[in-house]
């Protein structure tokens, strides 16, 4: 695998690979890797010829008071694990060779609608941070696919719009969840948990869980948040939200089929994030209940 810093060296890399007609996929990471980012790099190493992992902790998506400086950064470790997973290409910029003339008057992708709510009202600038960033490695890699998991369902969603509304010609792939064996989704942010909150923590995916199943027997959609935020409150939580929504992210209505929950919890010094797929039944049939 390549270890490569500068802008120029990745182009150049880049480039070999392209005119020997190589199918190119980007797999972006903040570093600190676990299971669920080497799902990522497996995904792109069945779709492409040549895998580029990105390592960067994107100072422009992080707010005022977020974890920026204590986010753990494991480089060392994180080379290791990306070559054992059969990656070629770690592109680790610093953060003035992305934005070399700061933050304050940096161009910055806003994605409306998709990005607003959930995780996009309660951590502001957060997605255009993060389109930014991600626009900004898939000008320089110029990537056949990109894969992300889908545990940041939201981000996944602001991806794949503003792909498709700047006509970008990159195919994006959505990685599922990796989950610890309790159930609890694998995250960079687990580490901040203590034992205890460790062992408090798989509670998030078991409430989701029952309230999927809930769902699907036509349980109504408030009655069954609202018992869910209890759960999660009785459970040692501060929910940041809890939502049921259709695969777009709108708000899930009496037609919506195919719906997505959508959880935030604080736990300890970790926010944690997690979602299930859940088939709803149509109004036919929940009538009976």
């Amino acid at each position: 695998m390549r270890t490569l810093r500068e802008i120029n060296d990745l182009r150049s890399t880049l480039r070999d690979y392209r005119k020997r007609g190589q199918r190119i996929a980007l797999v972006p990471t903040m570093g600190n890797l676990h299971a669920g980012h080497l799902a990522l790099v497996a995904a792109a190493r069945q779709h492409a010829d040549i895998v580029v992992a990105s390592l960067f902790v994107n100072p422009m998506q992080f707010g005022p008071n977020e974890d920026l400086d204590g986010y753990p950064r494991t480089f060392a470790d994180d080379q290791v694990k990306l070559t054992d997973a059969g990656c070629d290409v770690l592109f680790s910029p610093t953060v003035s060779a992305l934005y070399p003339h700061g933050l304050a008057s940096q161009t910055r992708v806003h994605v409306p609608d998709v990005g607003e709510g959930l995780c996009g009202g309660s951590r502001p600038g957060h997605f255009d941070g993060v389109s930014t960033v991600v626009t900004m490695l898939f000008n320089l890699v110029q990537p056949d696919i990109a894969c992300f998991g889908e545990k940041d369902y939201q981000q996944l969603a602001v991806i794949r719009k503003f792909v498709r509304d700047l006509h970008m010609p990159i195919e994006i792939i959505g990685v599922p969840i990796v989950r610890a064996e309790d159930g609890l989704a694998l995250s960079s942010r687990n580490g901040y948990l203590s034992a205890n909150e460790r062992a408090m923590a798989p509670a998030l995916y078991r409430i989701l869980c029952e309230l999927r199943d809930a769902l699907e027997q036509g349980e109504p959609a408030e009655t069954a948040l609202g018992r869910g935020l209890t759960r999660l409150v009785d459970a040692g939580f501060t929910p940041d939200y809890l939502e049921l929504r259709d695969t777009q992210l709108k708000p899930a209505s009496a037609t919506t089929r195919e719906a997505v929950l959508l959880a935030a919890a604080k736990l300890g010094p970790a926010r944690l994030l997690d979602n299930l797929s859940v088939q709803l039944p149509s109004q036919s049939t929940t009538s009976h209940h």
